[in-house]
């Protein structure tokens, strides 16, 4: 039996398959199994790389992935009714809102699909996470902690006077994964003695490089004596924010490290020609991700065996101009 892959999308009129294998014309094995794997953002890296890794589980272990985007709660919900009609047995998802968990849980389980999440825990109609429900993901603390060590240590590099420095942490609490991150990194920046009371808070309402800004501005006219700024936040494109109003208010660029997470949206500020305050991005491991997830969702399928309610990934490596494109390339980026 030979791996069957089925690339779907969902358009704005529904769900519309963009391609499919033969197979999927002119039928297929009994025994096949079919796996979905649905992402939020499948024009993103980090997300094909994922779907790329799947395949080679599905390759491997001798089964199908069915790869659909699913950007809204709309499309989600009809993504799984397609699922069901195809044939398929389960599916791995990144939900475009976690607090779609509990309604994506009671579709699959009307067709009696398994699921497994990747990357966003489900929360239930309290606001809580749905510990129930198997997760892959990146470790939220350890990689915000790596992030604030990382800092710290490039401060230190540069020899600057922690008098004069400060800390800009804008924050997202009301999403655990960012509120975990942030929460790392400050920490870590604690224990390394970075001083508590010269670390600043502030909310940003998207977690995008606009939102970010507006929030750094709001902050950093609060504190105009601060001379050097340390930016954290919970993805590249947060600190990306923080950076640019650095730069909108005059700050040059070897007065300002940040340092992002995820890598994949990192690539063109650390292509540039010249160096900005965006030092570096820690990249985790979306091929992990990738494999792991629907590995463990096949195994659950074909041997009953049930997967571990909550894998954290922790591998990460700092990328910075000097070594961003080797690493990525490592990755499949």
């Amino acid at each position: 039996m030979k791996l069957k892959t089925t690339l779907a999308t969902v358009a704005l009129a529904g769900t519309t398959l963009l391609s499919t294998s033969a197979s999927a014309f002119f039928g297929s094995d009994d025994d096949s199994i079919k796996l979905g794997y649905l992402v939020k953002q499948p024009e993103e890296p980090w997300f094909q790389t994922e779907w790329s890794f799947a395949e080679k589980a599905g390759e491997q272990f001798d089964f199908e992935v069915i790869k659909m985007a699913v950007p809204d709660g709309e499309k989600t919900l009809n993504a799984i009714d397609t699922l069901a009609a195809s044939g398929a047995k389960g599916f791995v998802i990144c939900t475009p809102d976690p607090k779609l968990g509990p309604a994506i849980m009671a579709k699959a389980k009307s067709y009696d699909l398994k699921v497994v999440t990747v990357d966003d825990q489900f929360l239930n109609a309290k606001g809580e996470p749905m510990t129930d429900v198997p997760l892959v993901m990146m470790a939220a603390s350890e990689i915000g902690y790596r992030q604030g060590s990382e800092l710290y240590k490039e401060m230190t590099k540069r020899g600057w006077d922690a008098s004069q420095t400060g800390v800009m942490a804008i924050t997202a609490d009301e999403l655990d994964t960012a509120r975990r991150r942030v929460e790392g990194s400050i920490k870590a920046l604690n224990e390394s003695g970075f001083p508590s009371d010269q670390i600043y808070k502030v909310p940003t309402k998207t977690n995008d490089i606009p939102g970010a800004l507006d929030a750094a501005n709001s902050l950093l006219v609060q504190y105009p004596k601060v001379k050097n700024w340390l930016v954290v936040g919970m993805n590249d494109n947060t600190v990306l924010g923080g950076i640019r109003a650095t730069e909108g208010q005059g700050f040059a660029a070897e007065n300002i490290i940040g340092i992002g997470i995820n890598g994949v949206d990192a690539v063109n500020e650390l292509a540039k020609s010249k160096a900005t305050g965006f030092y570096g991005s820690l990249l985790p491991s979306p091929d992990v991700h990738g494999f792991k997830s629907i590995e463990s969702l096949y195994k659950w399928v074909k041997d009953d065996v049930q997967p571990k309610k909550f894998v954290e990934v922790t591998d990460v490596v700092l990328i910075t101009r000097d070594n961003f494109k080797e690493e990525l390339a490592k990755k499949g980026l």
